[in-house]
């Protein structure tokens, strides 16, 4: 029982990274009907800028997380003025198609200036210890449950009942009665991308602190996927709750299965996907997702 539970602690930790990385293709799928490619290498820059900041530049963890929030900021900026804004207006697949070259970019960038080799920064992290009864909490997990945590409750506070929230609740609904309510729609996407960076580097910071980094972290975006299409495209509150059970049950086939399979199994690395295969099969839609039926 007490392994069984160890794994529920650390397959909820490994869910709120999923469930981060999930609501920043959630917002940009929302605003641009469009999937976010280059969500996964976000993840993979936040995993370097970690390794940069706490390593190389040797910066407390708090500086460190802040540095690399402003680098994501500015990036975010960047990647919507400079390659998106001048695709409104313009087919779904130009959007998609400009995500997949913004992923090359990022991986290419990564390679160049890291050397795309493995990084690590496990023993920079404050060495704090939870422990209920015979279950414990590693510094690195509990430090992404709470930085984890903490960024989804101000991400749903900010959705909720602040007025850039609200415009972005209304832009997904709706982009021409915004415009019309006097309400600039390009801010809207900035913002959106900013939100999308800046979880994809937190992300990628977390991660890297329990595993490392390297170029292939990027590929963390696809079981994102898995956790969008199982909440539902449109919900983020669907995305938290997928992710969290996404994370979970990953955790638990890699503790209970992969030990009865050949050579380790591997069964938790394609969890995610067998996972994609069923929703799409049976609720396409996703269990929180709005059914939208079109009249011809």
């Amino acid at each position: 029982m007490t392994f069984f539970l160890q794994l529920i602690v650390s397959g909820f930790s490994l869910g709120m990274v999923y469930a981060l990385i999930a609501i920043g293709f959630v917002i940009i799928l929302k605003c641009s009907k469009a999937f976010n490619i280059a969500q996964g290498h976000f993840v993979m820059i936040g995993g370097y800028l970690g390794f940069t900041f706490l390593v190389t530049f040797h910066l407390p963890v708090w500086a460190s997380l802040l540095a690399a929030i402003a680098v994501a900021i500015v990036m975010g900026l960047l990647i919507e003025r400079l390659t998106l804004r001048p695709l409104i207006g313009q087919p779904v697949l130009a959007v998609i198609m400009m995500t997949i070259a913004l992923a090359t970019v990022f991986e290419g960038l990564a390679t160049l200036i890291w050397g795309g080799e493995y990084k690590a920064y496990h023993g920079v992290l404050p060495t704090i210890t939870l422990r209920i009864g015979e279950i414990s909490v590693p510094p690195e997990m509990l430090i992404g449950i709470m930085v984890s945590v903490v960024t989804v409750a101000i991400l749903m506070l900010l959705f909720r009942y602040t007025k850039s929230g609200l415009a972005m609740r209304a832009t997904a609904e709706d982009e021409q009665v915004v415009q019309s309510a006097g309400i600039r729609v390009t801010t809207v996407y900035a913002l959106s991308w900013v939100i999308a960076c800046v979880v994809g580097v937190i992300s990628g910071i977390i991660l890297g602190g329990v595993s490392g980094v390297m170029v292939g972290m990027s590929q963390v975006g696809l079981k994102a996927f898995a956790v969008v299409l199982l909440g539902g495209v449109n919900s983020i509150g669907g995305a938290i709750i997928a992710g969290i059970t996404l994370g979970m049950l990953e955790n638990i086939a890699a503790g209970y299965l992969d030990p009865l399979l050949p050579a380790g199994g591997g069964l938790a690395n394609i969890f995610p996907f067998i996972v994609i295969i069923i929703v799409l099969v049976f609720r396409p839609h996703g269990l929180f997702g709005l059914v939208e039926i079109e009249r011809i």
